[in-house]
């Protein structure tokens, strides 16, 4: 039984697939414990709900919550210190960092995982120091930013970080294998594993009451989730192709929202659709996939103007899927290499192009049967591929070869 530690950047129920890999290491025989950072107190309260259950032990390096101000002010600093003077400190790559680093060396684990900006820097520490640490690529987090944020951004440090951990790392993931390969192209070295952003089949068959967002059961409803509401998240497209259908729906959006991006929404929304679009805060972990299947069709809409989205495969794709979604998706590299072995479920539109956008959902709105076929494909395609029960042994037969002495 080895020692391993798993690095985040944030709630420990915000980060899927950390839990996911938690779990699978945990169940494999190893003792677990995730480093993260709290800031919210619905969000903790979720944390401590998973945990009741978890095989492994969750331990939040900093609260934010209680003594949020000295963290808070490093990270300001920091991100100040690199826009005005391209002087580097950790701290401009998140909370916690240097806490991050001292709980890491003080377990000294067997294993640490990174998973964020922040640990990529604790681990590159650890690397260097002899330990033996692993690097799960959730993003390239280099490449994850629009062009006018990456100058505010240390963008080059974060390369750097990239690359050296990629070469010295023992356990190496990406979310998809385009991003792998090009993961692997940058640093010079074989690429990492792809272990996609799946969920466990089981989680279909988990008792719960039955739950619902539609309005009307009689109008197909499409569904559009995101932990943020906001811009640069496909909602501009998704909102500007409702006027071009030409049969009736429900559009339903998830995901938390300020008062000025609620009023951005306001603005986006068709005058006559007002009254058929909705929307929806989070919802806990086990409630999410039943509020997912409650819908029709499931919309993930990303940009491939930046590099990390468009090799990726989001979370949401795969929610959709073991939801029995149809799925319309923006024709991203990475979103295209799941479709083309969905058998029919997703069905890829361009990058924002409101009038292809609609006319997609007008093809599955204008012929039911049409619809039921897709859903049925993303039934097969989780049953026979893309469900963790697969994936998660290409997790544990990387661990296992970054613990060999």
């Amino acid at each position: 039984m080895a020692r391993i530690r798993i690095l985040i950047g944030a709630h420990l129920s915000t980060a899927p697939r950390p839990f996911k890999e938690a779990r699978a290491l945990a169940e494999a025989g190893h003792d677990v414990t995730v480093q993260g950072v709290w800031y919210d107190g619905v969000l903790a309260g979720r944390d401590e709900s998973l945990l009741r259950k978890a095989p492994f032990t969750f331990v939040p390096v900093v609260d934010l919550r209680r003594s949020g101000l000295l963290p808070r002010l490093r990270r300001r600093l920091g991100m100040e210190t690199w826009r005005r003077f391209k002087r580097f400190s950790p701290s401009s790559l998140g909370y916690g960092v240097r806490q991050h680093l001292a709980q890491a060396r003080a377990a000294k684990a067997d294993l640490t995982i990174a998973h964020s900006e922040g640990t990529l820097w604790v681990a590159a520490q650890l690397a260097n120091e002899g330990c033996r640490v692993g690097v799960d690529f959730e993003d390239w987090f280099s490449e994850d930013l629009p062009e006018s944020e990456r100058l505010r951004r240390p963008v080059v440090r974060l390369r750097d970080l990239e690359r050296h951990l990629l070469r010295h790392a023992r356990y190496r993931l990406a979310p998809s294998h385009a991003m792998a390969r090009a993961l692997g192209e940058m640093a010079g070295t074989e690429p990492p594993v792809c272990v996609y952003n799946v969920f466990p089949i089981a989680d279909r068959h988990a008792p719960a009451p039955p739950v619902t967002d539609r309005r009307s059961l009689a109008v197909p409803s499409l569904h559009w989730f995101s932990q943020t509401i906001g811009p640069g998240r496909g909602l501009e497209t998704l909102l500007a192709a409702l006027p071009h259908l030409n049969y009736r729906a429900e559009v339903h959006l998830r995901g938390e929202t300020t008062r000025a991006a609620r009023r951005w929404l306001d603005e986006l929304i068709p005058p006559a659709w007002r009254d058929r679009v909705f929307v929806h805060g989070t919802v806990h972990n086990s409630e999410l996939l039943l509020r997912i299947a409650s819908h029709d069709i499931g919309l993930a809409l990303e940009t491939p103007a930046i590099r990390s989205r468009d090799l990726t495969v989001t979370n949401k794709l795969f929610q959709y899927l073991l939801a029995d979604l149809a799925v319309i998706a923006t024709a991203t590299t990475g979103q295209r290499e799941v479709a083309e072995r969905a058998n029919g479920a997703v069905k890829l539109v361009p990058p924002d192009d409101p009038p292809a956008l609609a006319a997609a959902i007008d093809a599955w709105l204008a012929f039911p049967a049409h619809l039921t076929v897709a859903r049925h494909a993303a039934h097969e395609a989780v049953r026979t591929q893309f469900c963790w029960e697969n994936q998660r042994e290409h997790l544990l037969d990387e661990a296992a070869l970054a613990l060999v002495p």
